[in-house]
């Protein structure tokens, strides 16, 4: 899957579109009703059908990108700041799964990532008394290492034991779900004279500051992702430690002949991801919600896996991967009040992106993509992928 080309990226958005027009044409009631003299009229048919599709594909363009009919700038570009802001979280936890797939690691526990490092970044930021710029730096150090140490617990169990990150993650994010709902019962995180399990409210010295004022929700957080992007970039091309990672990934056996620590490498691949994860989470709870509740990682977590592979792990296409599905959390609202259109839909697109990113030989055959064996550039980077751990060796 990581391996696939940019090609098969594209066309398997394109066929998960398609195949939402036709759940949304099949969901309309004018289409419904038109279908009944089909043969009589094929034409209205035909209209129906685009009406339905054209106006929830605008709607939801409008909703995530720009919206044209809006009264004043503000109003205008609402739309992409709110996918920027969505998109947040995403970036951030996608970045540290995509370190860990390319590693050779399955993460599965970005959810209960998120979580930790909502925790420990709101128990930092509502509980001391700091100036601004140290009380944000602090708290957003906080929430990386929640996330880092939560994750540390399945790379040091796969590190020691040999134990299955995929199942050691799931578990954990259970614990987690557990967790911050008995928290949040706790005098030291629930709102005091209040009974719902909600923090108090994080003050403005531990937030990141709005980047376009208070008629935004879009803050400093979506710049510290893409900082994060640039950061991973440079970790996993350009140092040591990142070529120890990408070698292990490709084959932990000749990693080890040529003296590298696999249960080393395993323990920092899943610290680091968990911090990133943990940023996540501080994106939430410091940025857009500014409390702490049980909710705080959404779905953010398990998106996130859909969002490295659509990006194929790379930091750059993460960063896209991650505005694509912010736009479609945004614009799904959009459409579902403008059309009528279940948000549903939404979602169902969204699995049908992991369908075919799932099953690369599928989208090739549909589309008539040539094998990736027989190109050139395929075979360059095998053989580039075969002398990482030489080139370790002889570091």
């Amino acid at each position: 899957m990581l391996e696939s080309s940019w090609l098969v990226t594209v066309f398997a958005v394109v066929a998960a579109l398609v195949l939402g027009a036709v759940l949304i044409a099949a969901a309309d009631a004018r289409v419904q009703e038109s279908a009944g003299w089909l043969f009589a009229r094929p034409t209205d048919f035909l209209r129906a059908i685009a009406d339905a599709v054209g106006g929830a594909y605008s709607a939801l363009f409008q909703g995530a990108v720009i919206n044209f009919s809006g009264n004043g700038f503000a109003r205008v570009i609402r739309p992409i700041t709110e996918t920027m802001t969505v998109a947040t979280p995403l970036i951030f936890a996608g970045l540290g799964i995509g370190i860990g797939f390319r590693a050779g690691l399955f993460n599965i526990g970005a959810q209960g990532q998120i979580i930790l490092g909502g925790v420990l970044g709101a128990y930092v930021g509502f509980t001391f008394d700091l100036p601004a710029g140290l009380h944000l730096l602090l708290a957003v150090l906080g929430a990386a290492l929640g996330g880092a140490i939560w994750a540390s617990i399945a790379g040091v169990l796969k590190a020691t034991t040999g134990a299955n990150e995929v199942i050691v993650t799931i578990m954990l994010n259970n614990v987690a779900i557990y967790l911050i709902g008995y928290l949040l019962t706790t005098t030291a995180f629930r709102r005091p004279g209040g009974a719902n399990p909600i923090s108090p409210q994080i003050p403005d010295s531990a937030t990141y500051p709005l980047l376009l004022g208070r008629d935004f929700r879009l803050h400093l957080g979506f710049v510290l992702a893409l900082l994060a992007a640039l950061g991973v970039w440079w970790l996993m091309e350009r140092s040591t430690l990142g070529l120890r990672f990408r070698a292990v990934g490709a084959n932990p056996s000749a990693a080890r002949t040529a003296g590298m620590s696999v249960p080393w490498v395993t323990v920092w691949v899943m610290a680091i991801a968990g911090g990133l994860a943990g940023l996540a989470g501080s994106a939430q709870v410091l940025g857009t919600e500014r409390v702490l509740t049980s909710g705080v990682a959404a779905s953010f977590g398990f998106d996130a896996i859909t969002v490295a592979l659509l990006g194929r792990s790379k930091p750059l296409g993460t960063v896209f991967a991650g505005l694509l599905f912010g736009g479609l959390r945004a614009g799904g609202f959009a459409m579902q009040i403008r059309t009528g259109t279940p948000i549903d839909i939404v979602l169902v697109v969204q699995s049908f992106i992991v369908l075919f990113i799932a099953a690369p030989p599928l989208v090739r055959a549909i589309f008539r993509l040539p094998t990736p064996g027989g190109s050139a550039r395929t075979k360059k980077r095998a053989a580039k992928t075969t002398s990482l751990s030489a080139q370790e060796a002889g570091a």
